[in-house]
């Protein structure tokens, strides 16, 4: 399956997951470790630095478990060095070479998501990223849909999935509960989810507010622009005294060892 996402205008690339149609199998799971150079192995219940996506089993359901690529996400608002962006196509991307280290995305994230590599020397934050550079923006749809045996997981325009979503539950009332998890949780999200029981006795966030997450920041932000500025105030303050005490400490440094050079200089010509 190919689908052209900057040949068609206005799509947004999004994943549609019916958790009543996974099989654990972990096709998935294997697939995105081959197409991103992770470490592929039995596929994992949880997510890590190292699994991208995964799959638990909770209550007789297969959940399967991967970045949600918000519409307005979190992550890309916070981080000061635009490692992590949003592209127009929909997928959420990240530049390591960008990356400082801060992880304010893990903390930012509502879902959980991002992961860090601590035990590298070198470490990372890692998570999803719809496989955007080597399969989406070249027109094909990501590695771990492209190989679900029974469909459980789809790629496809956002709206379009959206209404599969609604027609799979209008017409069998009996086997999903009606809500797709995605649509509205923090603003949307380009992967969707519909189910067969409900989301809470899954693990589902399901606290997790409608409005986007960037937009709440601003919003508190902007009520109290003096305890910001006193902070953007403090920072200078203290970057300015760290730097002077360390001018202070290299220049007693130097007059240290210029004056043992010239104690040295002194004896040697006696």
């Amino acid at each position: 399956m190919s689908i052209n996402t900057k040949g068609s205008k206005g799509m947004k690339a999004a994943i549609l997951t019916d958790l009543s149609k996974c099989i654990g199998c972990g096709a998935c799971v294997l697939a995105c470790g081959e197409t991103n150079g992770l470490p592929v192995s039995d596929p994992p219940a949880r997510l890590s630095a190292d699994a991208w996506t995964a799959v638990r089993r909770q209550r007789g359901v297969n959940i399967r478990q991967q970045c949600m690529h918000c519409l307005d996400p979190a992550c890309v608002s916070v981080c000061p060095v635009r490692a992590l962006q949003k592209t127009n196509d929909g997928p959420v991307i990240y530049d390591a070479n960008r990356c400082i280290g801060c992880r304010y995305c893990m903390l930012a994230c509502p879902f959980g998501i991002p992961k860090y590599e601590w035990d590298k020397r070198l470490p990372k934050v890692q998570k999803c990223i719809m496989c955007y550079d080597q399969r989406v923006s070249k027109g094909m749809q990501p590695a771990c849909t492209s190989v679900c045996p029974t469909g459980a997981t789809k790629f496809g325009d956002r709206d379009d999935l959206i209404v599969e979503a609604e027609r799979r539950i209008a017409n069998n009332p009996g086997r999903y509960v009606d809500h797709i998890y995605g649509l509205t949780e923090a603003g949307g999200t380009s992967v969707l989810f519909i189910s067969p029981i409900s989301f809470a006795d899954l693990g589902f966030k399901t606290t997790i507010r409608d409005e986007p997450y960037p937009k709440l920041t601003w919003d508190v932000l902007s009520k109290i622009p003096s305890i910001v500025s006193f902070g953007g105030v403090l920072m200078i303050g203290l970057h300015w005294v760290i730097n002077r005490k360390m001018t202070i400490q290299r220049l007693a440094h130097e007059s240290f060892e210029a004056e043992v050079s010239s104690e040295k200089t002194k004896r040697e010509g006696e």
